[in-house]
């Protein structure tokens, strides 16, 4: 997944995103700082909205159950892991993975999942902290390991 893939997934969902809080087409514009025009552009898919307007959307709507529908129980988690390629720090506590996540691997005090929508991998520690999160299998498995010589 990248920033061009993002923006098509996000795009596509403004309009439900937008009905699902209840807003008008102005509020909705209002919130994201872009006009009533441009909104209505990406809501008929004529146009795609800008990166930043999409990590707002991320930011703003992250549970959106039309957002989630893309990109899983945490869009902030995805919308981060794709601006930087990759989280690798203790980032804080998460709901564990029961829902959205496919356990891949444990070993010793971390585990690394996968997740069944948007696919990307991150390494939660038995506490459910996040440590770790990537688009890239190989350095998720890579990663799991230093974290369980550490």
């Amino acid at each position: 997944m990248d920033q061009d893939y993002m923006i098509e997934l996000v795009s596509s969902k403004m309009r439900l995103i937008r009905m699902e809080r209840g807003y008008t087409q102005e509020k909705m514009s209002e919130v994201l700082g872009i006009s009533k025009k441009t909104l209505v552009q990406i809501e008929k898919e004529r146009t795609l909205a800008g990166w930043a307007h999409v990590v707002a959307v991320c930011a703003l709507f992250k549970n959106s159950e039309a957002l989630q529908s893309v990109l899983g129980d945490e869009p902030l988690e995805v919308i981060e892991t794709v601006a930087h390629r990759s989280i690798d720090r203790p980032k804080g506590k998460t709901m564990g993975g029961k829902v959205w996540w496919r356990e891949m691997k444990a070993k010793g005090d971390f585990r690394l999942q996968q997740n069944l929508i948007s696919q990307h991998y991150r390494i939660l520690d038995s506490y459910d902290d996040l440590w770790f999160s990537t688009f890239e299998k190989r350095d998720a498995i890579e990663r799991l390991d230093e974290l369980a010589q550490e």
